[in-house]
């Protein structure tokens, strides 16, 4: 009897395995087959280097509790690329940024500055809904890092910033013509989920940190200590070969850790210059007959 029932169990597990295989199959499959039968397809990476202005304000109270309110400065590149496996249905993404802020405190009598590098790089699943409408959802990772100087400190100038986070994104692009002026309009927002941050312990001076004192300094981030979201509305004005990108970046920086509350805003307006780029081969005849497939467009 119990020979049979173990049997019966391993049948049942047998069937249940079988089963999740087969709808994986049946939903990997298409896509699979898809990018290996149709070899002659090209896709064009989309870069664009811009350059961001605006506003900035900043408060981290490792250096002072007063908040600080000033400009930033940033450049920035952005690639996009229909992925190698599955391109009519995966994209990647990769940007790259260095900026600088120059804030004052509210009776603008100090100064404190702030430069800053970030990086990531994800993949996003798009769906094509409607004509002209192309809506896309996947995740990042991504690698902040900095400091801000505050010149009056003297024991503690700099409050050093380091950020590795996990993070999901989502995307809508529509495409248009105004007579015979392509448009493509583009809003993406990114939120961070889970990652490691670096933060002292209040009024804990690198001296310390130097001489041995280094526990408690890398923590876990999420929600609960820390937020950070990034919201950019662009639009690409195509002129031949050229894309002339103008839009808006919102950017919020916030984390509360051992008694230190830091909260980073930014908003700024941006302008940028690039294009389509494509790589082809030597084999003229089959580039002419290949299928291009565009991360936006």
């Amino acid at each position: 009897m119990i020979i049979w029932m173990n049997k019966y169990v391993e049948i049942i597990s047998f069937r249940r395995w079988a089963a999740t295989l087969i709808f994986l199959v049946a939903v990997l499959i298409p896509d699979i087959v898809y990018a290996q039968s149709d070899e002659a397809i090209l896709r064009p990476v989309n870069s664009v280097f811009s350059i961001k202005a605006g506003g900035a304000s900043i408060l981290d109270t490792y250096l002072t509790p007063i908040r600080y309110k000033g400009k930033v400065l940033q450049f920035e590149y952005e690639r996009y690329q229909a992925m190698k496996f599955c391109p009519e249905t995966w994209v990647s993404q990769l940007s790259a940024g260095i900026s600088y802020d120059d804030v004052d405190n509210y009776v603008k009598s100090h100064k404190m500055q702030g430069a800053f590098v970030n990086f990531s790089w994800g993949m996003m699943h798009r769906w094509r809904p409607v004509n002209r409408l192309q809506i896309y959802a996947g995740a990042s990772t991504s690698f902040d890092g900095g400091a801000i100087y505050n010149p009056l400190n003297s024991n503690n100038p700099v409050s050093v910033k380091l950020h590795w986070s996990l993070n999901p994104t989502a995307m809508a692009v529509y495409n248009m013509c105004i007579g015979k002026l392509p448009l493509t309009f583009r809003y993406q927002a990114t939120i961070s989920a889970f990652g490691l941050f670096y933060a002292p312990q209040y009024g804990e001076s690198y001296f310390e940190m130097y001489v041995g004192n280094r526990s408690g300094l890398v923590h876990v981030g999420w929600w609960g200590n820390r937020f950070d979201m990034q919201n950019s509305l662009s639009v690409d004005v195509r002129i031949g070969g050229t894309v002339l990108r103008v839009g808006y970046s919102g950017l919020i920086q916030t984390s509360w850790i051992n008694n230190i509350n830091t909260q980073i805003y930014n908003n700024m307006f941006s302008i940028g210059v690039g294009g389509d780029w494509i790589s082809v081969s030597g084999r003229s005849e089959q580039n002419r007959k290949a299928k291009i497939l565009s991360a936006l467009y």
